[in-house]
């Protein structure tokens, strides 16, 4: 499988260059040359397959013979090496749990699959490489977690200001080694448009031989895929289409099941469902891309206002409206519609949604009210667990939320100290600390 750039087709590069590249040259974003189709005898028979081969069967032609398929099967089943359970809430709805990994975010499956990458990788060249990442909340703890202690591999994450949760603060800042955590005096957006110059400054390039763990490069963005069939084997409907609502911000997550839809998976359709950082929806109802300054909400793995995944979507429905709008549709959703209906889905039943997850099922029900015809099998994807957003769930709830294994590790881990350097909003300042470091 080879890999181009979005903006320049006609250079190929392979599956091992994009992923230690993370960005392409001209500043965009790397795509597959074309889109395996899996057999309809495997989508049929996903329930008789474990995760392991059912994740080889899809992620492989992506690869291809880079890595060999004993060493494919070895970084799968150290990915998905916990659970990832569909609830039924109600009727015909239900809740894909993507929380139960190390950082209880589903960030977890792509960041340990890219670290595995580039640790195969890094075994074949020799060098060191470094990861450079913006995150809004979960990618930060993730990419940490699934980095931490790596040889040959040193991740320099970028977080807004105030702008991440105590506890993603300290999944990010607390382990140290090989994880370094900078605080940009500014939202996701200026962090991610650091992290973009400088995969274009030759000065740092000469220093440095960077990539990205942000849902930009593929071994990040990919695996994504695994998700949407693994709530598709779980539903146990013949003749089944399935509708999918996912929380978005970057937008990584379900251009992924875009492409599982591409494919082959069965999927009617998709529901981009995002808070008041609202791009997307105003797009597709104005046709015009317009991101505005980011607004900080309780939902802050969201607080994304230019989402760089989006170019792949536009790109993978050619660029057409009419297209696009047969699979997709996106509603914004406010702080308080939030919190009414994580009070609401607890009390009518008994499910704790977190505000992301909950944002997912605002956007199911927001569709649903606008379809007459009868209902498919409806899932939202749960993409963090409710403990990590505890200061943000309604008072009378939080002691409801159950405390995960996780946590308990985390918090009991001897690095207590938070670990960060506070930087300007400034690319001169920070790019001069890059360099300094390598001096």
């Amino acid at each position: 499988m080879f890999y181009y750039s979005l903006e320049n087709h006609k250079k190929l590069v392979s599956f091992e260059h994009a992923v230690l590249r993370g960005l392409a040259p001209d500043g965009s974003l790397y795509f597959p040359e074309k889109i395996p189709i899996l057999k309809r005898q495997f989508i049929q028979n996903l329930s008789k397959y474990d995760i392991y081969t059912l994740a080889m069967e899809i992620i492989t032609p992506y690869i291809g013979k880079e890595i060999s398929e004993e060493s494919i099967y070895s970084i799968i089943h150290n990915t998905l090496n916990f659970p990832f359970p569909l609830q039924r809430i109600h009727d015909n709805i239900y809740v894909l749990e993507l929380f139960h990994g190390p950082t209880l975010a589903f960030k977890d499956v792509g960041a340990k699959f890219m670290a595995e990458c580039l640790s195969y990788f890094y075994k074949k060249i020799g060098k060191l490489v470094t990861v450079l990442v913006a995150t809004s909340g979960d990618t930060g703890g993730a990419v940490a977690k699934g980095f931490h202690k790596m040889s040959g591999i040193e991740v320099i994450i970028l977080y807004p200001y105030k702008g991440v949760s105590s506890l993603q603060e300290k999944q990010m800042t607390s382990l140290g080694k090989n994880i370094y955590a900078l605080e940009i005096k500014g939202d996701f957006d200026d962090c991610q448009n650091m992290v973009k110059k400088a995969f274009l400054d030759k000065e740092i390039l000469e220093k440095y031989r960077l990539t990205s763990a942000n849902s930009i490069n593929i071994a990040r963005w990919l695996p994504q895929m695994f998700y949407y069939f693994l709530a598709y084997r779980q539903i146990k409907e013949e003749n089944k289409e399935l509708i999918f609502s996912v929380p978005s911000g970057n937008f990584g997550n379900i251009c992924a099941g875009m492409m599982s839809e591409k494919m082959g998976l069965p999927i009617k359709y998709f529901i981009a469902s995002t808070n008041i950082n609202d791009t997307i929806p105003r797009f597709l109802k104005t046709k015009k891309y317009h991101p505005t300054s980011v607004k900080k909400t309780i939902s802050n793995a969201m607080d994304i206002s230019n989402p760089s995944n989006f170019s792949r979507i536009w790109y993978l429905y050619k660029k057409n409206m009419t297209q696009l709008c047969q699979k997709l549709s996106s509603y914004r959703f406010t702080d308080e519609e939030t919190l009414a209906i994580i009070e609401m889905v607890w009390k009518e039943h008994k499910y704790m949604l977190e505000p992301h997850g909950a944002i997912g099922y605002l956007g199911l029900r927001q569709y649903l009210q606008n379809i007459k015809s009868p209902l498919a099998p409806a899932v939202f994807l749960e993409t963090a667990h409710p403990i990590k957003f505890i200061d943000s769930i309604p008072l009378s709830l939080r002691k409801k939320i159950s405390v995960p294994e996780q946590l308990k590790i985390i918090f009991s881990s001897n690095s207590e100290k938070l670990k960060t350097i506070q930087i300007p909003n400034d690319y001169n300042i920070f790019k001069n600390w890059l360099i300094e470091r390598h001096k």
